[in-house]
């Protein structure tokens, strides 16, 4: 019995001495897929490869089949919610509706793309690129990122300064230099009028809602500080030109304070703005002379009035909508659908009074080569303008510039001929 028991005892332990390999195996080995009718409530796969599979171990609830595993993450991306984003990405970045900056408001230099990206905008002028944040409402009160306004009230002092020099001359050059920097002091005093009286307005119109006062980012007391800056330069100016001038100039005051009040009051708001941009006319000869020339000047001031209503009333097509709205008035209104018939003749009037100041001044011929190059784009202005596109009329208001340029040539070269 003793020799037996030892014998078996020496089998099993035989027997165990193999085991280990294939159980070690079946351990480390990873489950094959299992179909769902071996277990009704969802299988867990358990199985080794090596080793005949044991009966699958069924759990409660698990979701098949098995969510796939994790990708793996390089050191330029990361895994959020099971969607791989660049590391650079930001719901501040130039992809979404958000400015680039930091919700804090100041730049946040990680949240830029590696490359520009194509719906990035730049910035829109030179006031957002070049000057300090806290100086741009105050260009933006002025315009001074809008030189459109700046040069229709300067042409018409360039043109009477030119036709008062004498023949075969250049005009005065310091006297072009004042009156180009007291357009745009006087233009950017008239705008920071026109907004504090129109603030009310402004923000329910949606062209202008954003400027200055009618968005709240300057108050009417800086506005007001502002403005007393803007006329303390300019009468700096106003104190370099003779007495005449002097008095002249101080006299358009009136008419700048005044004339944001017109649009409440008449259809005829661009007339006075006529009245009141041209006012160079009269002061760039007196400037000169130390007198007035009627002959020559009230043409001129004429034309340039009549040139006002032809532009200004395009632009202010671009607002008849908010303006039947809040209930203020304008030619645009006024003429309605027979607007091209009203500018038309406006431009006619325009163009013959400064043929016939030009006449007046004993302007050479180059001068009418000129005039007629202008009136074809005053033409081209009128009769291609569509004046339900908003975009269109702005680009007709702008190309006004290259009309008051072509006047400019032509008294100069009618002048030194």
């Amino acid at each position: 019995m003793a020799l037996l028991r030892a014998a078996a005892a020496a089998d099993l332990l035989r027997r165990h001495r193999r085991a280990p390999l294939p159980l070690l195996l079946s351990a480390l080995s990873p489950p094959p897929p299992t179909t769902p009718e071996s277990c009704p409530d969802g299988p867990s796969p358990v199985a080794p490869y090596f080793a005949p599979p044991p009966p699958p171990l069924c759990r409660r609830r698990r979701s098949w089949p098995p969510p796939p595993p994790p990708p793996r993450v390089s050191s330029s991306s990361y895994v959020g919610r099971g969607i791989l984003l660049p590391a650079t990405f930001s719901i501040y970045s130039p992809l979404s509706t958000s400015s680039s900056a930091s919700p804090d408001g100041s730049p946040d230099e990680d949240s830029s793309p590696p490359h520009p990206s194509p719906a990035a905008a730049p910035p829109s002028s030179w006031v957002d690129r070049w000057l300090p944040q806290a100086a741009r409402p105050y260009a933006m009160l002025a315009r001074l990122d809008k030189p459109i306004g700046t040069w229709l009230l300067a042409w018409p002092c360039f043109w009477s300064i030119s036709m008062a020099a004498m023949p075969g001359e250049l005009p005065d050059m310091r006297m072009l230099a004042l009156f180009g920097c007291g357009a745009v002091l006087l233009r950017g005093a008239g705008c920071t009028v026109n907004d504090l009286l129109d603030r009310d307005i402004d923000n329910k119109v949606e062209r202008t809602k954003s400027r200055p006062f009618a968005s709240g980012i300057l108050t009417p007391t800086q506005g007001v500080g502002f403005l007393g800056l803007q006329l303390l330069l300019g009468l700096g100016i106003l104190l370099q030109l003779n007495n005449y001038s002097r008095i002249l100039g101080a006299s358009s005051l009136l008419l700048v304070f005044s004339y944001p009040l017109m649009k409440r009051f008449t259809f005829w708001p661009q007339a006075y703005l006529g009245l009141t941009y041209n006012w160079g006319a009269l002061l760039g000869w007196a400037a000169i002379k130390e007198s007035l020339d009627p002959a020559i000047i009230l043409p001129l001031y004429t034309a340039g009035i009549c040139w006002t209503l032809v532009y200004d009333t395009i632009y202010a097509h671009q607002d008849k909508e908010d303006d039947l709205k809040v209930g203020v008035k304008s030619t645009a209104l006024r003429f309605g659908d027979l607007t091209k018939h009203w500018i038309s003749g406006f431009g006619v009037a325009c163009i013959g009074s400064l043929a016939l100041s030009g006449y007046s001044a004993d302007l050479a011929w180059p001068y009418y080569p000129f005039l007629a190059a202008a009136s074809a784009q005053l033409a081209w202005q009128i009769s291609t303008v569509d004046l339900s596109d908003h975009l269109d009329c702005n680009r007709k208001f702008v190309s006004n510039k290259w009309f008051g340029a072509l006047i400019f040539g032509g008294v100069l070269c009618g002048r030194l001929t």
